[in-house]
């Protein structure tokens, strides 16, 4: 029995760039080509490109390859994030072009990669852009963000109460409380996905508009910046804020798990340095001396006996990453648990 062609497949790749600026978590956005007018898009992107399986042997040489191509960047530590091919869910999909898509299925395939410098980006349009640009919600440093309050809250009240049935209404609030932290839940600064997940699906992410329209064969541009989504986040184009959630979350996690922290930082740092890099990436404050004998627990870093005489202050003294305990099976992240300020 000769089996029937389904679907072509298309795979997009795209790479979540983190480095760190300034104490600042950062992330590399390029201005990719609007696949409908063919000019710069009005939206940032991430580093991406359709994976040509006869130019590249892998998905992982392909990352490396156009993230060089697009910014003049070599990447370091790469892994893959996760693939996203799903269908039949109100969840955002890759757009690669009407050329690319026509009568395909698009699978969008996302990787992380850290890099201690946020180097000059030699491509027009290349840019490193703080997270909290696109999830400005994220942010816990200072507390509860006011957005959560003012913004998030009373929308996703107003988008449960519009259920069609009150067992839906329910689910769709206990999702809200625990995505956001709201009637006393706990902060999960992992649930990056699941909170963008949730903002999308309630229509309150401005791509969901934007995807709905072309879903239904309107030729709609990307979403103008405006105050409501400086308030929940830019829009970037296709998946894109999807994939960078994605991968927002999973180093948020892997910092508990594993020493992933100190790729972002250079070879000597002070303790001060290294607790702000965590803070930049987990979005939370953390109580300094917990901070400072849990390290000691860890026994992941090392004196060097020299003093920083930059810090403005009294000189602190510097460290190292002992980058040695990566190949002794103990060696495990930075726990936040019991550490946070607020």
């Amino acid at each position: 029995m000769t089996a029937l062609p389904g679907p072509a497949v298309v795979i997009g790749l795209s790479a979540v760039v983190i480095a760190l600026r300034d104490g600042e978590a950062v992330a590399l956005t390029v201005t990719p080509e609007d696949q409908r007018t063919h000019l710069a898009s009005t939206a940032p992107g991430l580093p991406s490109d359709p994976f040509d399986p006869a130019a590249d042997r892998t998905f992982d040489t392909a990352v490396r390859r156009f993230v060089t191509a697009q910014t003049g960047f070599q990447l370091g530590y790469v892994e893959q994030l996760y693939t996203f091919g799903d269908m039949g869910r109100d969840a955002p999909r890759a757009d690669l072009g009407p050329d690319a898509q026509a009568g395909a299925r698009v699978v969008s395939v996302g990787y992380l990669a850290l890099t201690p410098r946020a180097e000059e980006i030699r491509a027009e349009g290349g840019e490193w852009a703080g997270w909290t640009r696109f999830f400005p919600y994220e942010d816990w440093r200072s507390g509860p963000p006011p957005v959560i309050e003012q913004v998030i809250a009373p929308a996703l009240r107003t988008w449960a109460s519009a259920a069609e049935t009150p067992d839906l209404a329910e689910q769709r609030l206990s999702r809200a409380r625990l995505s956001f932290a709201l009637d006393g839940a706990r902060w999960n600064e992992e649930r990056v996905l699941e909170r963008y997940e949730l903002l999308y699906e309630a229509g309150l992410a401005a791509e969901a508009a934007r995807d709905l329209a072309r879903r239904g064969g309107q030729d709609v541009a990307e979403p103008a910046p405006n105050a409501f989504h400086a308030a929940l986040g830019q829009p970037m184009v296709s998946d894109h804020r999807r994939i960078l959630a994605t991968g927002l979350g999973r180093l948020r996690g892997k910092l508990k798990y594993r020493p992933v922290i100190f790729e972002l930082l250079g070879p000597r740092f002070t303790l001060s340095a290294l607790q702000k890099a965590v803070e930049a990436v987990a979005g939370v404050a953390l109580h300094k001396q917990n901070f400072r004998r849990m390290l000691e627990r860890t026994e992941l870093v090392e004196g060097l006996g020299v003093f920083d005489q930059e810090t403005g202050g009294r000189p602190a003294e510097l460290f190292r990453f002992r980058r040695e305990r990566l190949a002794q099976r103990w060696a495990r992240g930075l726990a936040l648990t019991g550490l946070r300020e607020v």
